[in-house]
Parts: C-alpha cells; structure tokens; sequence
C-alpha cells in the first residue's frame, strides 16, 4: 500500500533516517558500532511515524499496522531459512569439513596459479550450496596458509576469491540472499537459475584470465598437518543435501514455503546431533581421560552461536525498505527508473549500484516496485545484483570479510587496481544473459 506522502515532511524524514542509518552500517569498523543498531533503530522510528500520521480507519483498524504484518510475514520467512541455513554451516564447521578441505588441499604441493585456479573453482561451486560469505572465509584459510610471505599471491588469490564467490551465488536458489528473494516472491522457479550458469561463469572467469597473468610462479611450500572430519560430520552433511532436496520439493511441487522444508531439515540435524551426543557422552563416561567435547553435544548451542548482528540487520532493511515503500518513495522510483530507461538499464544500473549499497536493499526495493517484467528481466537483475558487489571490495559481505582477514595483503586500494578487470566481466556477463534470453524467445536452442 502506498500512503502518498513522498511530498510530506515526515516522508523526508523517513528517507534521511534510512540514508543516515545507511552511513553508519558503511562506517561500522570506524564507529564501531554493529551494522544491525543503526538500521533497527531507524526501521522503528519510520514505522512508528508512519502509524502516528495515517491513523485508523473509521472502523477502528490500522492500515500500517496491515503493511507492517505483510511485511514483517516476508521477512519471517527468510529469517528461519537462514538461521537453519546458517545452523549447517555451523554445524558442518564444527565437525571438521571445512577444515579438512583445507587441510586436503594445503598438503599437496600445487603452483600458485594452480592454487588461484583451484580456490576459485571450488568458491564458484560451492557458493551456490553455501553462500558467499562462508565460502569465502573456507577458501581464505588455504589462500593465507599457503601465501605466506607471498603478498602478491595473497591479494590477487582474495580478488579472484570474492568475485568467483559472488559469481557462484547468482545461479542458484541457495546461492544468495537476493536469488533467495526472488525465488520465494515467485518471480522465478528453481531450475530457472540455472540459466544464469553460463553467465555467471563468464563474470569470473573474464577477470580471473586476466589476473592470472600477474600470479607470481614458483610454487609455495607444502603445509604440513592433517585433519579429519569429526564423527557425525558426514551425517550433517547428507542432512543438509536432503534438507535441501525437501525444501526444493516443498517450494515446487507442494506449493510450501522455503521456511517448511528448512525447519524440516532442522528435524533432521537434531536427530544427527543426538547421535553426536550419545556417542560423546559413552565416550566420557568410558574413559574420563578422554578430553574431547565431554560436555556433550546440542544443536541448540550452534544455533545460539548463530550470526545474530547479520540476521537483525537483514530485518533492519526490510522494515526501512519496506516503510519506504509505504511512504511512496519506491513507486516514483520505479516509475523513474523503469518507465524512463527501460528495463534492461534499470537492471543494470541497479547492479552496478550494489557496488556501493548492499544488493539486499536494492533487491527488496526493486521486489517491492514489482516491474511487470518477464522471467529474463527478474533474472537479469538477479544477474546484476549478485555481482555487481564484486566491483567494489566494499560492495558485497565476501569481500569485507576478506579485508579482515587478510592482515593487510587484501585492500580497498589493491581490489581497485582490478575493477577494470571486474567490470570487464559484469559487462560481459550481462551481454551473455541478453544474448541467451532473446535466442530462447526466438526458439533458438
């Protein structure tokens, strides 16, 4: 519902209380501040106005009080998705499979441009069944165990890192929070982000060939170490595939939300977790020298563990985005944007602006404009948004982690150096989707 008061002062205020809540996420490491306090603090201020201007309807009810629920109901559902999500991840970390890949890798006594080869294959595959932030952080530890003393490797290794990361995520369901918005608002089905495969890949593989290029030679030496998977790790993992497999089939063929088969999936980590337990448990009691999680074994701790600041700032900027909406300002931009350039360059344009802005704003908004374009158009801005955060080391979760982690080798300065490089790719990247998109409207096969 749109109240119409973009013209009105407490329209102005609900927009400098998003852009100066904006600010301050951008400037979290310098405020020190978490990104979540800002955002959650101007979503209740927006909302609180909103209510007190419209008032209640003659017949007693709230008409905000009914967006805000409509609201509040989108964001519910990405919430338990993601918080079983992240129990996974979390669950899979702590077993050991993270660990064990790294170490698998860092034993074997790989060039550096095999190295760069190898972290970004595995972060182009694996982002889509994880997400680009943890897939990131998996693959730095083998970048940062193995260029050490190398700083050139380090830094080129964490560009081609983020933007395989970010790519790998835009062709899959699972892979993003943005391609998960747009799955659930029912613009596109499973099997259609598939199409974005091709795509995606050139938006890597443009900057990586030209990158490789400036990997040094020689090969690094070989990590010593060894490291194994956990008792129970395997059973995590085959949980995960079938909870997602559940989730997929529940969204499909049932017409369930995402929210149904994750919560499924929960079911199952629990049964898994309890034989966790019961085994860690047997072994305290058998032997007390036994050192090794005597504690016992709860999927509830992981859950408590979950990253909490990320899912209240996700709730953040629904509610602001979606307290924008209410006061209007999305429909004048839509009508901006897509009555005046068209869709194809509203889209781009749009990615390039998550660059800059989060691509999760930026997809809520443009969801909530709700354009009456095609499948192609959804999934170009599936495309755009995805990726276009690889342009800036600032611009996606991926690569201000790896700024942090990195201990200098990776900066806003050396990513920059490479955008020439990166923009190539986005460039590339949406020509390729274009090109595909009117081939299949054509009857091209």
């Amino acid at each position: 519902m749109n109240f119409h008061l973009t013209g009105h002062p407490i329209g102005w205020i609900a927009l400098a209380l998003f852009v100066l809540a904006y600010a301050a996420v951008v400037a979290e490491e310098r405020i020190h501040i978490a990104k979540s306090k800002p955002v959650l603090l101007a979503a209740a201020l927006i909302w609180g106005m909103l209510a007190w201007r419209v008032g209640e309807t003659p017949d007693g009810t709230s008409p905000v009080r009914a967006v805000f629920e409509s609201m509040f109901l989108d964001y519910s559902e990405l919430f338990f998705f993601l918080v079983v999500a992240m129990t996974y991840v979390t669950a899979m970390g702590e077993r050991g499979v993270f660990e064990a890949l790294r170490a698998r890798i860092t034993r074997r006594h790989f060039s550096y441009r095999q190295l760069f080869w190898i972290t970004g294959t595995l972060a182009f595959f694996l982002s889509p069944m994880l997400d680009n932030l943890t897939t990131a952080l998996v693959m730095s530890a083998v970048i940062l165990a193995l260029g050490a003393g190398n700083a050139r490797f380090i830094t080129l290794a964490m560009i081609n890192l983020v933007v395989a990361a970010n790519a790998g995520g835009a062709w899959s369901a699972f892979g993003d929070i943005t391609t998960l918005m747009v799955w659930q608002a029912h613009k596109a089905q499973f099997l259609d982000f598939f199409a974005l495969l091709v795509p995606s890949l050139v938006n890597w593989l443009v900057p990586a060939l030209a990158m490789n290029f400036a990997v040094p030679r020689g090969k690094p030496e070989a990590a010593a170490g060894e490291a194994r998977i956990k008792y129970g790790g395997i059973g995590v993992m085959l949980s995960f595939a079938l909870t997602i497999t559940i989730t997929v089939i529940g969204k499909q063929w049932l017409d369930m939300p995402t929210a149904y088969g994750m919560l499924t999936g929960l079911a199952l980590l629990n049964i898994v977790a309890s034989r966790i337990d019961r085994r860690l448990r047997h072994y305290a009691l058998a032997d007390s020298q036994h050192a090794p999680e005597e504690k016992g074994y709860s999927i509830f701790k992981i859950i408590a563990n979950a990253e909490w600041d990320t899912l209240l700032f996700f709730y953040g900027v629904f509610a602001c985005v979606g307290g924008l909406a209410a006061v209007g300002y999305l429909e004048l931009a839509s009508r901006l944007l897509y009555g005046e350039l068209g869709y194809t360059l509203a889209n781009t344009g749009m990615g390039l602006l998550s660059a800059v802005i989060d691509n999760i704003p930026i997809m809520f908004a443009v969801l909530k404009m709700n354009p009456p374009m095609d499948l192609g158009q959804w999934l170009l801005i599936t495309l755009t948004a995805g990726v276009g955060g690889s342009l800036l080391s600032v611009g996606s979760a991926a690569g201000v982690a790896l700024m942090g982690v990195s201990r200098g080798a990776y900066t806003f300065r050396s990513h920059l150096k490479w955008t020439w490089a990166i923009a190539l790719g986005f460039v590339a990247s949406v020509a390729v989707h274009l090109l595909f998109d009117a081939m299949h409207l054509f009857g091209v096969s």
